[in-house]
C-alpha cells in the first residue's frame, strides 16, 4: 500500500498527517519530519548538525537548506525505471557516446523519489521520459550538442513547440516537417514521451503540460538572448527568469503519476497557482546551488549574479541564494497548510506531493553523479 493509500484511511497515522497538513508548522507527511533548518552565521556557513547536511563544493560550501527529506528510497525500483529509460534515450538517438554518463546520473532514481505515491514502473518512466526530453534541451542545444549557438535556440524551441502542440500544416508541407522531426532526436523524444503520457493523463492534464513546456521554453529563450548579447542580467531578472525557467513541466505530473486528477477549479485557483510556482521556483534554485561545481564559473546562476552584483563573496552570495530559496519555503509552508485546510482530498494529495516532490529532488540532486564529483563512465575511459 502507497503513502497516500495509507493516508487514506482513518486511525491515528491519519491524524498526525493531518495534523502536519493543516496545523500552523505547514506541511508534511509522517513519513517525511521537516526540521526547522538553520540560519547560516553571518559570518560564514554553518556546519551540519547531520539532520541537513550541506553540500561541500570545494571551498565553497552550500549550508542546510529548509527543505524536506524525501518520503522513500526504493533502490531497486530507481534502478529498473533508469535502465528502462536509458533504453528509451538510445531509441530516441538522444546522449549519443553519453549513454554511460546518462545513465551514472540516475533520472530513474530522481523520478523513484519525487513520486513516493507511485509503485508502478511503467507510471515512473513516463515522468522519467518527459523530465528527460526537457534536460535534453539544455544538454543538446545549449550545453554539449554539436551546434549550441545561442541564436539557434529560438528557431528549435519552435519546431519543439510544434510537437508538443501538434502543428496543422497542408498535407505537402506537413511532410516536411515530419522529415525534421525524423533527424532530430529532441524532437522525437518530446512527441515519444507525450504519446506515453496521453495513456495515463486526461486531456486537462495534457494540456497542463504543454502550457508548462510553452513557459518554460519562453525561459530559455530569454537565457539564449544573455548568452548571445554577453549581457549579465540583474538579480531581480535572473529570479523572474527562474519563475519561467523552473522544474514547472515535471511537477505538473504529480497528479496522472499519482493516479489521480487536481480539479481544474482548484489547479486554476489563483491561490494555488502561486504555492505551486514557487515551489518549483524553489527547488531550481536549489539545483542552482548544488550544480556549481560542474558549471563555468561565468554561468549564469543567481549566487554568480549576487556576488557580482552585491561586490561579496561567493560564499556569501551562496548564503544570500540559500536564504532566498528558504523564504520561498516557508512561504510555501504557510500557504499549502491554509489550502490544504479548505481544499478537497485532491488538493491535500497534490500539496503532499508538491511537498514529497521537492524533498526527492533535493535527495537526487546531492547525490547524483551529475551534480557531485565522480568522473563519469567516458570519462575514465579517456584517462
Amino acid at each position: 500500500m502507497s503513502l497516500f493509500d495509507r493516508i487514506s484511511q482513518p486511525g491515528p497515522e491519519w491524524r498526525r498527517i493531518e495534523h502536519a497538513l493543516s496545523g500552523p508548522t505547514g506541511l508534511g507527511t509522517s513519513a517525511a519530519r521537516v526540521p526547522r533548518a538553520r540560519r547560516p552565521p553571518e559570518d560564514g556557513p554553518e556546519e551540519s548538525d547531520g539532520s541537513s547536511p550541506g553540500a561541500a563544493r570545494g571551498s565553497v560550501r552550500v549550508p542546510p537548506l529548509h527543505c524536506p527529506d524525501a518520503v522513500r528510497d526504493d533502490p531497486a525500483l530507481g534502478e529498473e525505471v533508469n535502465n528502462r529509460l536509458v533504453d528509451w534515450a538510445e531509441e530516441m538517438g538522444l546522449f549519443q557516446g553519453r549513454l554511460e554518463r546518462l545513465r551514472s546520473h540516475q533520472f530513474g532514481r530522481l523520478f523513484m523519489l519525487a513520486h513516493p505515491d507511485c509503485d508502478d514502473p511503467d507510471r515512473l518512466l513516463v515522468a522519467a521520459r518527459c523530465g528527460l526530453a526537457e534536460w535534453a534541451v539544455d544538454d543538446h542545444w545549449v550545453d554539449e550538442g554539436e551546434d549550441t549557438t545561442p541564436e539557434l535556440l529560438g528557431h528549435r524551441l519552435a519546431l519543439t513547440h510544434a510537437v508538443v502542440d501538434p502543428v496543422r500544416l497542408p498535407a505537402r508541407y506537413l511532410a516536411q516537417f515530419e522529415q525534421v522531426v525524423r533527424q532530430e532526436p529532441v524532437l522525437r523524444a518530446f512527441r515519444s514521451c507525450l504519446d506515453h503520457l496521453a495513456g495515463i493523463a486526461s486531456p486537462t492534464q495534457m494540456a497542463r503540460l504543454r502550457h508548462e513546456l510553452a513557459v518554460m521554453f519562453v525561459g530559455y529563450s530569454q537565457e539564449a538572448h544573455w548568452r548571445s548579447s554577453g549581457r549579465t542580467p540583474a538579480v531581480w531578472e535572473y529570479l523572474l527568469h527562474r519563475y519561467e525557467n523552473a522544474f514547472f513541466p515535471c511537477m505538473v505530473l504529480i497528479d496522472p503519476i499519482g493516479g489521480y486528477e487536481l480539479p481544474a477549479h482548484e489547479f486554476a485557483d489563483a491561490r494555488v497557482r502561486r504555492t505551486y510556482l514557487y515551489a518549483a521556483t524553489a527547488n531550481v534554485l536549489l539545483n542552482d546551488l548544488y550544480s556549481m561545481s560542474k558549471e563555468d564559473p561565468t554561468d549564469t546562476n543567481l549566487p554568480n549574479l549576487i556576488a557580482a552584483e552585491e561586490h561579496c563573496s561567493l560564499q556569501e552570495a551562496v548564503d544570500r541564494a540559500a536564504q532566498i530559496h528558504d523564504e520561498l519555503m516557508y512561504t510555501i509552508e504557510a500557504e499549502a497548510a491554509l489550502l490544504s485546510a479548505a481544499g478537497s482530498p485532491q488538493l491535500r494529495r497534490f500539496l503532499a506531493g508538491l511537498w514529497a516532490w521537492m524533498g526527492g529532488s533535493k535527495e537526487w540532486h546531492a547525490t547524483s553523479a551529475r551534480y557531485n564529483d565522480s568522473p563519469s563512465p567516458e570519462e575514465k575511459d579517456a584517462t
